[in-house]
Protein backbone atom coordinates (compact mmCIF):
# COMPACT_ATOMS: atom_id res chain seq x y z
CA UNK A 1 0.00 0.00 0.00
CA UNK A 2 1.59 3.33 -1.01
CA UNK A 3 2.17 5.93 1.96
CA UNK A 4 0.06 9.08 2.03
CA UNK A 5 2.59 12.09 0.66
CA UNK A 6 2.31 15.19 2.57
CA UNK A 7 4.06 16.49 5.62
CA UNK A 8 3.93 17.84 8.85
CA UNK A 9 1.77 16.45 11.76
CA UNK A 10 -0.14 14.01 9.23
CA UNK A 11 3.70 12.43 7.86
CA UNK A 12 4.27 11.90 11.90
CA UNK A 13 3.34 8.68 14.03
CA UNK A 14 0.38 7.63 12.48
CA UNK A 15 -2.01 5.89 15.40
CA UNK A 16 -4.94 5.18 13.06
CA UNK A 17 -5.94 3.13 9.40
CA UNK A 18 -9.41 3.16 8.45
CA UNK A 19 -10.40 0.54 6.15
CA UNK A 20 -13.70 1.59 3.94
CA UNK A 21 -14.88 -1.31 0.98
CA UNK A 22 -16.99 0.29 -1.92
CA UNK A 23 -19.13 -1.93 -3.68
CA UNK A 24 -21.31 -0.32 -6.10
CA UNK A 25 -22.22 2.67 -3.39
CA UNK A 26 -19.39 5.47 -5.01
CA UNK A 27 -21.90 8.19 -3.74
CA UNK A 28 -21.99 6.95 -0.51
CA UNK A 29 -18.55 6.25 -0.08
CA UNK A 30 -17.55 9.59 -0.63
CA UNK A 31 -20.04 10.95 1.63
CA UNK A 32 -18.44 8.88 4.10
CA UNK A 33 -14.90 10.20 3.35
CA UNK A 34 -16.36 14.13 3.65
CA UNK A 35 -17.42 13.09 7.12
CA UNK A 36 -14.22 11.60 8.20
CA UNK A 37 -12.13 14.92 6.72
CA UNK A 38 -12.33 16.76 10.00
CA UNK A 39 -11.89 14.12 12.25
CA UNK A 40 -8.60 12.90 10.48
CA UNK A 41 -7.08 16.45 10.49
CA UNK A 42 -7.14 15.98 13.84
CA UNK A 43 -5.34 12.65 14.26
CA UNK A 44 -1.72 13.27 13.02
CA UNK A 45 -0.83 10.56 10.93
CA UNK A 46 -4.13 8.80 10.34
CA UNK A 47 -4.86 7.75 6.62
CA UNK A 48 -7.92 6.41 5.06
CA UNK A 49 -7.51 3.33 2.92
CA UNK A 50 -11.10 2.73 0.15
CA UNK A 51 -10.83 -0.69 -1.18
CA UNK A 52 -13.37 -0.52 -4.78
CA UNK A 53 -14.05 -4.12 -4.13
CA UNK A 54 -14.98 -5.25 -7.78
CA UNK A 55 -17.88 -2.87 -8.84
CA UNK A 56 -17.66 -3.90 -12.50
CA UNK A 57 -19.20 -0.29 -12.78
CA UNK A 58 -17.95 3.20 -12.71
CA UNK A 59 -17.50 3.07 -9.23
CA UNK A 60 -13.28 3.33 -9.71
CA UNK A 61 -13.75 5.98 -12.03
CA UNK A 62 -15.92 8.10 -9.52
CA UNK A 63 -14.04 7.57 -6.72
CA UNK A 64 -10.73 8.39 -8.62
CA UNK A 65 -12.42 11.79 -9.38
CA UNK A 66 -14.46 12.86 -6.06
CA UNK A 67 -10.93 12.09 -4.34
CA UNK A 68 -9.07 14.23 -6.77
CA UNK A 69 -11.61 17.25 -6.54
CA UNK A 70 -11.80 16.82 -2.66
CA UNK A 71 -8.07 17.26 -2.72
CA UNK A 72 -7.72 14.60 -0.01
CA UNK A 73 -5.08 12.33 -1.74
CA UNK A 74 -2.88 13.02 0.65
CA UNK A 75 -4.72 11.26 3.67
CA UNK A 76 -6.59 8.94 1.16
CA UNK A 77 -5.65 5.63 -0.70
CA UNK A 78 -7.58 4.18 -3.16
CA UNK A 79 -6.96 0.42 -4.48
CA UNK A 80 -8.93 -1.27 -7.04
CA UNK A 81 -9.58 -5.19 -7.31
CA UNK A 82 -11.24 -6.58 -10.21
CA UNK A 83 -12.91 -9.68 -8.31
CA UNK A 84 -15.82 -9.35 -5.72
CA UNK A 85 -14.06 -10.76 -2.63
CA UNK A 86 -17.03 -9.70 -0.19
CA UNK A 87 -16.75 -7.55 2.80
CA UNK A 88 -13.72 -10.05 4.49
CA UNK A 89 -11.66 -10.61 1.24
CA UNK A 90 -12.05 -6.57 0.42
CA UNK A 91 -11.20 -5.45 4.03
CA UNK A 92 -7.75 -7.91 4.33
CA UNK A 93 -7.06 -6.58 0.85
CA UNK A 94 -6.21 -3.02 2.78
CA UNK A 95 -5.56 -5.04 6.25
CA UNK A 96 -2.30 -6.80 5.23
CA UNK A 97 -0.57 -4.03 3.74
CA UNK A 98 -1.31 -1.86 6.29
CA UNK A 99 -0.24 -4.42 9.02
CA UNK A 100 2.91 -5.18 7.34
CA UNK A 101 3.93 -1.22 6.93
CA UNK A 102 6.19 1.20 9.23
CA UNK A 103 6.35 2.94 11.33
CA UNK A 104 3.16 0.52 12.74
CA UNK A 105 -0.08 1.28 13.16
CA UNK A 106 -1.89 0.42 16.13
CA UNK A 107 -5.33 0.48 15.72
CA UNK A 108 -6.89 -0.38 12.51
CA UNK A 109 -11.07 0.96 12.14
CA UNK A 110 -13.14 -1.00 9.78
CA UNK A 111 -16.03 1.16 8.38
CA UNK A 112 -19.17 0.26 6.19
CA UNK A 113 -19.39 3.22 3.44
CA UNK A 114 -23.12 3.53 4.24
CA UNK A 115 -21.90 5.47 7.16
CA UNK A 116 -21.67 9.24 8.17
CA UNK A 117 -19.25 9.64 11.26
CA UNK A 118 -20.39 12.07 13.72
CA UNK A 119 -17.85 14.73 15.33
CA UNK A 120 -15.42 13.44 17.23
CA UNK A 121 -16.52 9.44 16.65
CA UNK A 122 -12.40 8.41 15.93
CA UNK A 123 -11.02 10.05 18.96
CA UNK A 124 -13.74 8.47 21.04
CA UNK A 125 -13.05 5.16 20.29
CA UNK A 126 -9.34 5.44 20.09
CA UNK A 127 -9.23 6.89 23.91
CA UNK A 128 -11.31 4.39 24.93
CA UNK A 129 -8.69 1.85 23.34
CA UNK A 130 -5.84 3.76 25.00
CA UNK A 131 -7.86 3.65 28.58
CA UNK A 132 -8.73 -0.03 28.81
CA UNK A 133 -5.41 -2.39 26.93
CA UNK A 134 -7.58 -4.61 27.46
CA UNK A 135 -9.99 -3.91 24.93
CA UNK A 136 -9.09 -5.81 21.85
CA UNK A 137 -12.25 -4.47 19.72
CA UNK A 138 -14.55 -1.69 20.18
CA UNK A 139 -18.27 -0.53 18.29
CA UNK A 140 -19.54 2.32 17.75
CA UNK A 141 -23.15 3.50 18.49
CA UNK A 142 -24.79 3.02 14.90
CA UNK A 143 -27.98 5.27 14.67
CA UNK A 144 -30.33 6.29 12.33
CA UNK A 145 -29.88 10.20 10.83
CA UNK A 146 -32.44 11.79 13.44
CA UNK A 147 -30.34 10.11 16.23
CA UNK A 148 -32.59 6.73 16.56
CA UNK A 149 -29.87 3.80 18.34
CA UNK A 150 -29.32 0.41 16.36
CA UNK A 151 -29.16 -2.34 18.04
CA UNK A 152 -25.44 -3.13 17.63
CA UNK A 153 -23.95 -4.81 20.42
CA UNK A 154 -24.84 -8.47 20.53
CA UNK A 155 -24.44 -11.42 22.03
CA UNK A 156 -22.98 -14.83 20.38
CA UNK A 157 -25.61 -16.57 18.94
CA UNK A 158 -26.64 -20.20 19.74
CA UNK A 159 -29.65 -22.68 20.38
CA UNK A 160 -31.58 -20.82 22.06
CA UNK A 161 -31.11 -17.43 20.87
CA UNK A 162 -32.04 -19.23 17.39
CA UNK A 163 -35.46 -20.44 18.77
CA UNK A 164 -35.76 -17.34 20.51
CA UNK A 165 -35.08 -15.48 16.85
CA UNK A 166 -37.38 -17.92 15.24
CA UNK A 167 -40.51 -17.81 17.61
CA UNK A 168 -41.32 -14.06 18.55
CA UNK A 169 -43.51 -15.08 21.32
CA UNK A 170 -42.97 -12.58 24.33
CA UNK A 171 -42.83 -14.84 27.25
CA UNK A 172 -40.13 -16.96 25.70
CA UNK A 173 -38.24 -14.01 24.63
CA UNK A 174 -38.32 -13.28 28.48
CA UNK A 175 -37.28 -16.75 29.57
CA UNK A 176 -34.58 -16.99 27.30
CA UNK A 177 -33.53 -13.12 27.77
CA UNK A 178 -29.75 -13.42 28.09
CA UNK A 179 -29.51 -15.27 25.24
CA UNK A 180 -30.98 -12.77 23.06
CA UNK A 181 -28.51 -12.18 20.06
CA UNK A 182 -29.84 -8.39 20.07
CA UNK A 183 -30.25 -7.11 23.58
CA UNK A 184 -32.12 -3.56 24.01
CA UNK A 185 -29.86 -0.90 23.35
CA UNK A 186 -27.89 0.82 26.58
CA UNK A 187 -26.53 3.75 26.51
CA UNK A 188 -23.46 3.43 28.99
CA UNK A 189 -20.31 1.76 27.72
CA UNK A 190 -19.85 -1.96 28.49
CA UNK A 191 -18.29 -5.26 27.24
CA UNK A 192 -20.44 -6.86 24.95
CA UNK A 193 -19.73 -10.14 22.55
CA UNK A 194 -19.33 -8.77 18.87
CA UNK A 195 -20.16 -5.41 17.55
CA UNK A 196 -21.82 -4.82 14.21
CA UNK A 197 -18.66 -4.65 11.46
CA UNK A 198 -19.99 -1.01 10.13
CA UNK A 199 -17.76 0.72 12.70
CA UNK A 200 -15.40 -1.34 14.30
CA UNK A 201 -11.40 -0.45 15.55
CA UNK A 202 -9.03 -3.43 16.25
CA UNK A 203 -5.82 -3.51 18.14
CA UNK A 204 -3.99 -4.42 15.69
CA UNK A 205 -2.39 -7.21 18.64
CA UNK A 206 -5.91 -9.09 17.58
CA UNK A 207 -4.62 -9.44 14.20
CA UNK A 208 -1.47 -10.53 15.25
CA UNK A 209 -2.99 -13.25 17.53
CA UNK A 210 -6.05 -14.48 15.70
CA UNK A 211 -5.24 -13.46 11.70
CA UNK A 212 -7.15 -11.88 9.18
CA UNK A 213 -10.64 -11.66 8.47
CA UNK A 214 -11.81 -15.50 7.45
CA UNK A 215 -12.19 -14.34 3.41
CA UNK A 216 -14.52 -17.99 3.68
CA UNK A 217 -17.44 -15.96 4.61
CA UNK A 218 -18.34 -13.45 1.60
CA UNK A 219 -20.53 -11.68 3.50
CA UNK A 220 -22.58 -11.60 7.17
CA UNK A 221 -20.94 -13.40 10.07
CA UNK A 222 -17.86 -12.53 9.35
CA UNK A 223 -17.44 -10.43 12.29
CA UNK A 224 -19.07 -12.39 14.63
CA UNK A 225 -16.57 -15.15 13.95
CA UNK A 226 -13.68 -12.67 14.16
CA UNK A 227 -14.90 -11.23 17.43
CA UNK A 228 -14.92 -14.67 18.79
CA UNK A 229 -11.78 -15.57 17.71
CA UNK A 230 -10.41 -12.92 19.57
CA UNK A 231 -13.01 -13.49 22.44
CA UNK A 232 -11.14 -17.12 22.96
CA UNK A 233 -7.78 -15.33 22.69
CA UNK A 234 -8.27 -13.65 25.89
CA UNK A 235 -9.39 -9.89 24.04
CA UNK A 236 -12.43 -8.01 25.39
CA UNK A 237 -14.68 -6.45 23.18
CA UNK A 238 -16.56 -3.55 24.24
CA UNK A 239 -19.54 -1.28 22.87
CA UNK A 240 -18.63 2.30 23.13
CA UNK A 241 -21.87 4.71 22.83
CA UNK A 242 -19.69 7.91 22.95
CA UNK A 243 -18.55 7.35 19.25
CA UNK A 244 -21.96 7.99 17.67
CA UNK A 245 -22.01 6.68 13.81
CA UNK A 246 -24.71 6.94 11.23
CA UNK A 247 -25.59 4.21 9.78
CA UNK A 248 -28.14 3.85 6.58
CA UNK A 249 -28.60 0.03 7.18
CA UNK A 250 -29.14 -1.92 3.92
CA UNK A 251 -27.84 0.88 1.56
CA UNK A 252 -24.24 -1.12 1.18
CA UNK A 253 -25.66 -4.39 0.85
CA UNK A 254 -28.98 -4.42 -0.08
CA UNK A 255 -30.48 -6.73 2.27
CA UNK A 256 -31.29 -5.19 5.93
CA UNK A 257 -32.93 -2.41 4.34
CA UNK A 258 -35.53 -0.30 7.08
CA UNK A 259 -38.50 -2.05 8.08
CA UNK A 260 -41.26 -1.85 5.83
CA UNK A 261 -44.35 -2.76 7.48
CA UNK A 262 -46.56 -3.11 4.49
CA UNK A 263 -44.47 -6.16 2.25
CA UNK A 264 -42.29 -9.02 3.34
CA UNK A 265 -38.61 -8.22 3.59
CA UNK A 266 -36.13 -9.36 1.12
CA UNK A 267 -35.27 -13.26 0.57
CA UNK A 268 -32.07 -13.50 2.20
CA UNK A 269 -29.57 -14.92 -0.13
CA UNK A 270 -27.35 -18.15 -0.82
CA UNK A 271 -23.89 -16.52 1.11
CA UNK A 272 -26.40 -15.22 4.38
CA UNK A 273 -27.12 -19.02 4.92
CA UNK A 274 -23.71 -20.61 3.80
CA UNK A 275 -22.07 -18.07 6.09
CA UNK A 276 -24.31 -18.85 9.12
CA UNK A 277 -23.46 -22.61 8.27
CA UNK A 278 -19.80 -22.20 8.52
CA UNK A 279 -19.87 -19.83 11.53
CA UNK A 280 -21.45 -23.00 13.53
CA UNK A 281 -20.00 -26.11 11.96
CA UNK A 282 -16.23 -24.64 12.26
CA UNK A 283 -16.74 -22.71 15.58
CA UNK A 284 -19.57 -25.23 17.79
CA UNK A 285 -19.06 -28.12 15.76
CA UNK A 286 -21.64 -30.43 13.77
CA UNK A 287 -24.06 -31.78 16.60
CA UNK A 288 -24.48 -27.60 17.67
CA UNK A 289 -25.22 -26.51 14.24
CA UNK A 290 -27.77 -29.13 13.71
CA UNK A 291 -29.77 -27.99 17.04
CA UNK A 292 -29.52 -24.13 16.19
CA UNK A 293 -31.22 -25.61 12.47
CA UNK A 294 -33.55 -27.54 14.58
CA UNK A 295 -34.03 -24.39 17.20
CA UNK A 296 -34.73 -21.79 14.32
CA UNK A 297 -36.79 -23.76 11.92
CA UNK A 298 -39.32 -25.45 15.09
CA UNK A 299 -39.30 -21.96 16.48
CA UNK A 300 -39.82 -20.38 13.35
CA UNK A 301 -42.76 -22.58 12.03
CA UNK A 302 -44.20 -21.83 15.22
CA UNK A 303 -44.55 -18.30 14.71
CA UNK A 304 -45.53 -18.44 10.93
CA UNK A 305 -48.81 -20.77 12.18
CA UNK A 306 -49.32 -18.19 14.67
CA UNK A 307 -48.79 -15.69 12.50
CA UNK A 308 -51.71 -16.88 9.93
CA UNK A 309 -54.35 -17.08 12.58
CA UNK A 310 -54.19 -14.07 13.70
CA UNK A 311 -53.61 -12.08 10.28
CA UNK A 312 -50.63 -10.11 11.24
CA UNK A 313 -48.79 -8.57 8.48
CA UNK A 314 -46.41 -10.66 6.73
CA UNK A 315 -42.85 -8.53 7.50
CA UNK A 316 -40.56 -11.58 7.13
CA UNK A 317 -37.73 -12.51 4.39
CA UNK A 318 -39.26 -14.38 1.21
CA UNK A 319 -39.50 -18.20 1.59
CA UNK A 320 -37.58 -17.50 4.96
CA UNK A 321 -39.01 -20.79 6.36
CA UNK A 322 -38.43 -23.10 3.16
CA UNK A 323 -34.86 -21.49 3.01
CA UNK A 324 -34.08 -22.19 6.14
CA UNK A 325 -34.98 -25.80 6.02
CA UNK A 326 -33.13 -26.32 2.38
CA UNK A 327 -30.24 -24.53 3.61
CA UNK A 328 -30.21 -26.34 7.02
CA UNK A 329 -27.59 -29.27 7.77
CA UNK A 330 -30.49 -31.88 7.68
CA UNK A 331 -30.70 -31.13 4.01
CA UNK A 332 -27.27 -30.43 3.01
CA UNK A 333 -25.35 -32.19 5.08
CA UNK A 334 -22.12 -31.01 6.86
CA UNK A 335 -20.37 -29.52 4.11
CA UNK A 336 -19.26 -25.60 3.99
Amino acid sequence: MDTPEGGGALADAPRLCVVIVNYRTPGLTLDCLDSLAPEIQTLPGARVVVVEGGSGDDSAQVLRAGIDERGIDGWVTLEVREDNAGFAGGNNAALRPALDARPEVPYLLLLNPDTVVRPGALSELLAFMDGHPAAGLAGSRLEDPDGTPQRSAFRFPGVGSNFETGIKFGPVSRLLSRRVVAPPVRNDTHRCDWVAGASLIVRREVFERVGLLKADYFMYFEEVDFCLAAHRAGFECWYVPASRVVHLVGQASGLNSKNDTAQPAKRRPQYWFDSRRRYFITNHGWLRAALADAAFILGFGAWRMRRWLTRRPDTDPERLLGDAVRQSVFARGFRL
